[in-house]
């Protein structure tokens, strides 16, 4: 007789009672090696395989030991699969399908000692389906009842549990303020509010020691007392227990515990916080995506992810290295580094182009080919390249992701790695970027750009070395709003009565008459100037603080652009 290899599967739902000697899955495996006992004359064995989920429900697979149990199972190491009850192996009819298929796919049967069926002939399968109807139905019900519970609790200001925040501990499940947590929660809410910068006030929290709340779990193992990431500055900003409210489904309500920050001081920080926010845009909408995301790495290898700083409604875009965006700051023998996105974007479409237009390169990647193929390669690449700098930015980002390995910002150079058999789809003239397979595999064409980065004035460029003009073919929107800014006040001033004084023409603007007069000199700039501004072609070093600080300009024309360096 061949021996009937029994699996026992055990399972419950809470952790409850298992460190205990003796718990609820000794007591169900008891019983299932009793059952298995008393078929002993039929062959059946218990195997010695101890499949115990504890603490876990029975509302998912995604359970350690049922998962061991099923790959057993298909390996061929089991007969038959014993449980206590059959809402052991689960309370879901969908998952259960799964389970008895995997079992009838193997020749395994299925037991319960509890319960008297066989799952080998129809009646058996419609009883185990009725069971187990029952057993997903009480699930549901209690889970219904435990959110109504939490949703009337929350209503009445009660805190349900979790982890506390800094500033509060728990006594009694409730919520009491822990005072020499208090203060820190009052300076970071009032240091934001004076620097307006998360990044800022994460490094002078970590400057001053300023650590998150010190907790032990369950296990008695030390947690937290480390320094605060920035995500966890944002949501203790935003966090409304700190009013002495209790959130529940995007409604907050009066809690029972006691405020730590005063309606004043919450009003100001979360001021300070719609300020600073830019509404999120999907990607595909999105005016100006960052093409190079996943794309660029440091020297280190770690990867630049895309950033932004908003500062007086304008927005900058940055690639950052990951540490430091987590630490704020590198130190001394990192590579880590912050390159402004659009100067970085720029440098990679320029050599793109530089790519596409030498004939010399594409003869050399074309292989063997026919003369007329070779030359309708150079012709699509050409055209490439011309269209290229009008392509929507979600088509570039999608022919980028195929057509560049890596970009590798390294402190004084920039290098590309070009998939080399992508040149060919990227140019054909039926592109179809849906199709476009990503990444592509092959030789890739190291390009090398000498760069490097430079402060000018309040902003950081991207210069290529021995080039005194600037990468960026992007707009600057501080000087165009303010060359902007002088052509409206320059109509306001020849509209003005002949009697009226500049500091109240000023004062009718709502400014000062110095700062007034400033701006209506830069009307006065040459036309091939104001031009050269709003296609992004000045020279890096003029900013807008620097073109309001270089006084009048000259009224000869070649004498500006000498003046402001674009000659």
């Amino acid at each position: 007789m061949n021996p009937n290899r029994c699996a026992i599967y055990t399972r419950k739902s809470s952790e409850e009672g298992l460190e205990q000697e003796f718990n609820s899955l000794n007591a169900q495996r008891e019983a299932c090696e009793a059952f298995i006992a008393s078929q002993k004359g039929a062959g059946w064995i218990a195997l010695p395989t101890m499949y115990d989920d504890g603490g876990v429900s029975g509302g998912t697979m995604d359970r350690p030991a049922l998962q061991h149990l099923l790959t057993d199972i298909e390996s061929g190491k089991v007969d038959t699969v014993v449980v206590y009850k059959v809402d052991r192996l689960t309370r879901s009819l969908s998952d259960f399908a799964k389970i008895v298929d995997a079992f009838d796919n193997r020749g395994v049967s299925f037991v319960s000692v509890t319960q008297q069926f066989n799952t080998t002939t129809s009646m058996g399968r419609l009883t185990l389906n009725m069971l187990l109807s029952f057993a997903q139905f009480e699930r549901e019900v209690t889970s219904e009842r435990i959110r109504d519970k939490i949703a009337a609790s929350k209503q009445k200001g009660m805190w349900m549990g979790g982890l506390p925040p800094l500033g509060y501990d728990v006594d009694d499940r409730r919520l009491i303020v822990n005072e020499a947590e208090a203060k820190t929660v009052r300076h970071i809410f009032r240091r934001y509010i004076e620097i307006k910068s998360v990044r800022a006030l994460k490094e002078e929290l970590d400057a001053d020691g300023i650590v998150s709340k010190a907790r032990l779990d369950r296990f008695g193992n030390a947690k937290g007392g480390v320094r605060i990431a920035r995500g966890a500055l944002y949501l203790m900003l935003q966090n409304r227990i700190y009013r002495g409210e209790v959130v529940h489904k995007d409604k907050a309500y009066p809690g029972l515990h006691l405020p730590i920050v005063d309606e004043q001081l919450w009003d100001k920080a979360q001021a300070a916080l719609a300020e600073n926010r830019v509404e999120r845009v999907s990607r595909t909408k999105a005016i100006n995506p960052n093409p190079l995301a996943s794309l660029v790495f440091d020297a280190s290898g770690e990867r630049m992810s895309p950033t932004h700083a908003n500062k007086k409604g304008t927005r900058y875009r940055y690639y950052v290295s990951q540490s430091l965006i987590k630490r704020g700051r590198p130190t001394a023998s990192e590579a880590a580094c912050r390159v402004p996105a659009a100067d970085l974007e720029a440098i990679v479409d320029d050599e793109i182009v530089k790519l596409m237009r030498d004939e010399a390169f594409i003869h050399e990647i074309a292989g063997d080919v026919s003369v007329a193929q070779r030359k309708t390669l150079i012709n699509q690449a050409s055209a490439f390249a011309r269209c290229w700098p009008d392509r929507p930015p979600p088509q570039r980002r999608t022919i980028l992701s195929a057509l560049l390995e890596r970009v590798v910002v390294h402190p004084n150079t920039i290098v590309m790695a070009v998939r080399l058999d992508a040149i060919p789809l990227v140019t054909a003239p039926t592109l179809d970027l849906r199709r476009l397979p990503r990444p592509i595999d092959g030789p890739t064409r190291k390009v090398q750009v000498p760069a490097r980065l430079k402060r000018t004035g309040m902003e950081t460029k991207l210069l290529i070395q021995g080039n005194t003009g600037p990468v960026q073919r992007t707009p600057d929107r501080s000087l165009i709003r303010l060359i902007g800014q002088a052509r409206r006040y320059r109509r306001v001033l020849d509209a003005a009565h002949h009697d009226k004084t500049m500091s109240k023409i000023a004062a009718d603007v709502g400014v000062g008459a110095t700062y007034f007069t400033r701006v209506v000199r830069l009307s006065f700039l040459a036309p091939e100037i104001t031009k050269m501004i709003l296609q992004g072609r000045q020279s890096p070093q003029l900013t807008a603080n620097r073109i309001m600080t270089l006084g009048s300009p000259p009224t000869l024309w070649d004498a500006q652009k000498h003046l402001l360096d674009l000659t």
